[in-house]
């Protein structure tokens, strides 16, 4: 797999995180897919040929394997990493329909230059509105996809230090073998690593929707108490869709081109204009 073309794809959410998404990023990069392309690759790159039985029966040697490794520690990781990083293509997906909105706006007011383009294209949003949802449902995806594989990867491997030597009496062994594992230290010592790496994703994970829920109850109760007493519903006015319509129309200067709030003219200006 092409990781390069994967990070690039998911680093152009990059710009639109907070700090702790950032630094998940970075973590996500350097410490799981370099590790796991550099080094782990490698350690795991003769698991199959390495695995050794004392017996020359056919088909031992696979089935033994099978039985001990049902998945490969990299498939497992690999599979793990597509599936952490994709909620955050939701995030870019949100993102590429504001600035398609943004673009609309400005080709119906008739200034759309391709240097106004080119500003939309390079925009940083804040996650507020309808983006907040967004950016927070994938990060709770993201939580829900470590914690499920580090449940699976338990329920498939419950004792991590990896074995020297394992038995296996399974069809068509003729009987009861000893199995060796190859490198079984450093698989050990690798497995550990991305576990904890792991393990801290998900904290900054759970770091970071406390983050952005204590944030927004703090402009919350900014917002009531800056704002002035009335009706309830004066205060509710619109969906959180509604105000970001509203947002990106008062960006690009909407009001000036409508005559609004312009008063009546009144019977005295209108004898003055007839004369």
């Amino acid at each position: 797999m092409n990781w390069a073309s994967f990070y690039a794809v998911i680093s152009g959410v990059n710009r639109h995180s907070t700090g702790i998404g950032r630094i998940w990023l970075s973590v996500i990069f350097i410490f799981r897919i370099m590790v796991l392309v550099v080094a782990a690759e490698s350690v795991w790159g003769d698991e199959k040929s390495g695995f050794t039985c004392n017996t020359q029966q056919p088909g031992c040697n696979s089935v033994c394997y099978d039985q001990f490794f049902p998945i490969s520690h990299i498939r497992l990781w690999a599979l793990q990493l597509i599936l952490v990083s994709t909620p955050a293509l939701l995030v870019a997906m949100h993102v590429a329909h504001r600035r398609h909105i943004e673009k609309k706006i400005l080709k119906m007011s008739g200034r759309g230059s391709e240097k106004e383009f080119q500003t939309i294209k390079i925009q940083k949003f804040k996650i507020s509105g309808a983006l907040w949802w967004t950016y927070m449902i994938s990060i709770i995806f993201r939580i829900i996809f470590e914690v499920v594989f580090l449940y699976i990867f338990y329920l498939i491997y419950p004792d991590i230090k990896m074995v020297r030597l394992v038995k296996c009496d399974s069809y068509p062994c003729p009987n009861t073998v000893d199995c060796f594992v190859s490198r079984p230290t450093e698989k050990t010592i690798f497995t550990i690593f991305m576990l904890a790496v792991s393990g801290v994703c998900v904290l900054l994970n759970i770091a970071e929707v406390i983050y952005l829920i204590g944030r927004a109850c703090i402009k919350y109760f900014q917002g009531a108490v800056s704002q002035p007493k009335g009706p309830w519903l004066t205060q509710k006015l619109g969906t959180y869709k509604q105000n970001e319509i509203n947002q990106l129309i008062s960006e690009h200067s909407f009001k000036p081109r409508f005559n609004v709030g312009r008063k009546p003219p009144t019977e005295k200006s209108e004898r003055c204009s007839a004369f």
